[in-house]
């Protein structure tokens, strides 16, 4: 008996050193492995010269981690899915990253349309999305990290600076897509509010280069101001237009198009035009020196930084800081954390708003040289906190223009 006992008692001692190593070498295999996050970003389409700026920052961020020794001792990988600018194929690539490749967050969607896309998938997986881009707005998710302008931070007090240089009768001209309408509705409303009046509202299908006929109604109304939210190549063919009709003279604020559009599409050939963000390549300073540095170095010579590239890139740094403060890269703990971040920026700072999932951010109003590159005229004295829904209406009637315009609040 008791030499059964004495074997019996040996082998269970033998399987619990087996399953020991098995499980140590389990954790240090694991170790090794990368920690895999994923971008979801145009690189084909309509939309890949703007979308080719944040894929450049996002690459710096990860490469700057890395040459740093990693996230907890492991390397980062980043892998990218180009979403072509069309909601179904970012939806795809997004629950591809997550369920096929492991990735522990995702970064990227330009498009509101591709934002609502992706949204119920990473709901659905309680998984974490880091959005760049100025948007509509009337949003909050649990799983989303807006690292984007708000209308409140961007769209409207820009307009309000543009009405009272250039005049108040405005026309509208957009992509016909979420965003441009939705913006568009509020903007109604506010110009409005302002004692303006909205002249003509047109919109172009995203990437097409007919804008025969808001050039028709420009020449025809000669509004004091133009707001645009075209984004993509219809930005150049815009532009292209606009000198073609000899309308170069015509206030024109633009909302999408940043740095790397405005020298690809000729923007600076526009007497007044104007455009509204946080970051400037021609900001002054070490740390937009250091940044922009950085970059060249690590993407080429000739690669161009823009205001949705510099979110996109601050993104990567709020995941990073979450991953390092909670010594760990599952989802649910950096979402949890990701509230209490803030990191150095090329523009100051950029500080995470528990209440709203926003950043705090500053504004600048520039005017496009004739080189495209953009030159400060105005500044907001200080961050501006984020408002999804803007204060001038009351919530419920933001909820009504989303429920008019399709999609979720």
């Amino acid at each position: 008996m008791r030499i059964r006992l004495a074997l019996l008692g040996g082998l269970i001692l033998l399987l619990a050193l087996g399953l020991g190593g098995w499980l140590l070498r389990q954790a240090r295999a694991q170790a090794n492995e990368p920690i895999v996050i994923g971008l979801l970003q145009a690189l084909t389409g309509p939309m890949a010269t703007s979308e080719g700026a944040l894929v450049a920052a996002v690459k710096m961020a990860v490469d700057e981690i890395n040459e740093n020794g990693g996230l907890l001792g492991r390397r980062v990988e980043l892998r990218i899915e180009d979403t072509r600018a069309d909601p179904a194929t970012a939806a795809q690539a997004a629950t591809r990253l997550i369920r096929e490749h492991g990735a522990m967050a995702l970064f990227g969607c330009w498009t509101s349309t591709c934002r609502q896309a992706v949204r119920p998938v990473v709901e659905a997986q309680r998984h974490l999305l880091f959005y760049p881009m100025a948007y509509e707005g009337m949003e909050r998710s649990p799983h989303i990290v807006y690292t984007g302008p708000t209308p409140n931070q961007q769209v409207l007090p820009a307009t309000d600076w543009a009405m009272s240089g250039f005049g108040r009768r405005v026309y509208l001209v957009g992509s016909d897509g979420l965003f441009p309408r939705r913006i568009n509705a509020m903007l109604r409303d506010f110009v409005q509010t302002r004692g303006g009046q909205v002249l003509g509202e047109r919109y172009v299908r995203l990437g097409s280069a007919d804008v025969a006929a808001v050039v028709r109604d420009l020449a025809e109304l000669q509004p004091d101001l133009v707001l645009n939210t075209l984004s993509g190549d219809s930005n150049g063919a815009f532009f292209d237009a606009l000198a073609g009709a000899a309308l170069t003279d015509l206030p024109l604020l633009s909302f999408t198009a940043a740095e790397p559009e405005m020298k690809a599409y000729g923007g600076g050939r526009l007497d007044r035009h104007f455009t509204a963000w946080a970051y400037l390549q021609s900001l002054p300073g070490p740390a937009n020196e250091r940044f922009l540095a950085r970059l060249r170095r690590s993407q080429g010579d000739k690669a161009q930084a823009s205001d949705p590239a510099v979110s996109a890139y601050v993104a990567v740094r709020l995941w990073a800081a979450a991953v390092t403060e909670v010594n760990n890269e599952q989802t649910d703990a950096v979402n949890a954390n990701l509230m209490q971040q803030a990191v150095a920026a090329p523009h100051g700072f950029a500080a995470v708003d528990p209440q709203t999932r926003h950043l705090w951010r500053p504004l600048r109003i520039a005017q496009v040289r004739a080189d495209g590159a953009l030159a400060e005229v105005w500044q907001q004295p200080r961050h501006i906190k984020p408002a999804p829904w803007p204060a001038f209406r009351s919530t419920e009637h933001w909820a009504e223009i989303v429920a008019q315009s399709g999609g979720r609040p």
